[in-house]
């Protein structure tokens, strides 16, 4: 009787044991390759992208011309770009959540975690590469917004290229933590409905409940929410209760922070 083996079979010993110590053939890098084809062969991350865009630019004119139409004082053009993020981070957080919860609605998580069985890696390639495009995506808007606002502030801003420089990486940096966060929360919650409505939540609803009802307590409270400490060190010359580095460091601690519990539960659960 003959019989046939597979092509796994007939592997070596050696490449059998360094196909599964590396989890993958291409180790982390091939993760990162894989996370990047899987991001661009859906349309959604194109039209978040483009509505992000248009978003900042609605914003940005906006912004600009009720500075110009009300006098305010002469003020940093990058603020202006700044001050959009506010509605142009749910583009990214839209962009990083169907990422991840696309991948349990159609099962092919499943086939993620057959090819890269270190599921840290898993979590880790798609933080990387969501806000690697996050950053790119939060620069991009930072410069169309303060070009757009150039022209509507009329006068009524100032510009210096270390400054406007600056701020436009701070747009980029602080998009980027915002990605990892709400990859981080979509693993965690798994469907898109449960991470957009903690992620609303937590950078606009209850933020702009906090500031509505007023007070020093509640503002010190917002202070130390996401959006609230990012304010501090995307825009130039507003009162911050604490220097730019450790508004960063509070926006980097609520990304961490989602991270490790969206690698908890993806490590604790089944796929």
């Amino acid at each position: 009787m003959t019989t046939t083996t597979t092509p796994a079979e007939r592997e070596s010993p050696r490449e059998a044991v360094g196909l599964q110590g590396r989890g993958t053939p291409a180790g982390f890098p091939g993760a990162l390759a894989a996370e990047w084809t899987k991001l661009w062969s859906v349309r959604a991350p194109y039209f978040c992208l483009l509505v992000g865009i248009a978003i900042t630019g609605v914003f940005t004119y906006y912004y600009a011309a009720i500075a110009r139409i009300n006098e305010q004082p002469i003020q940093p053009v990058g603020n202006a770009a700044a001050a959009s993020a506010v509605l142009a981070q749910f583009a990214v957080v839209i962009l990083a959540t169907v990422a991840v919860t696309s991948e349990y609605s159609t099962g092919s998580v499943r086939a993620s975690l057959l090819w890269v069985p270190r599921r840290h890696r898993v979590h880790a390639a798609k933080a990387v590469v969501v806000g690697g495009v996050a950053f790119v995506a939060g620069t991009g808007y930072a410069i169309v917004g303060t070009a757009v606002a150039w022209g509507a502030f009329g006068g009524r801003s100032s510009f210096e290229a270390g400054t406007t420089l600056m701020q436009v990486l701070a747009v980029g940096g602080y998009q980027a933590l915002v990605a990892v966060l709400t990859v981080g929360v979509a693993f965690a919650t798994r469907h898109a409905a449960g991470a957009l409505s903690i992620l609303v939540t937590l950078l606009w609803a209850l933020p702009s409940v906090l500031l509505g009802l007023g007070g020093p307590t509640l503002a010190a409270i917002n202070d130390h929410l996401p959006h609230g400490a990012a304010d501090h060190f995307m825009r130039v010359g507003t009162e911050a209760p604490h220097t730019a580095a450790i508004s960063v460091l509070i926006v980097a601690a609520w990304a961490v922070a989602a991270h490790m519990v969206g690698l908890y539960v993806l490590r604790r659960r089944d796929a």
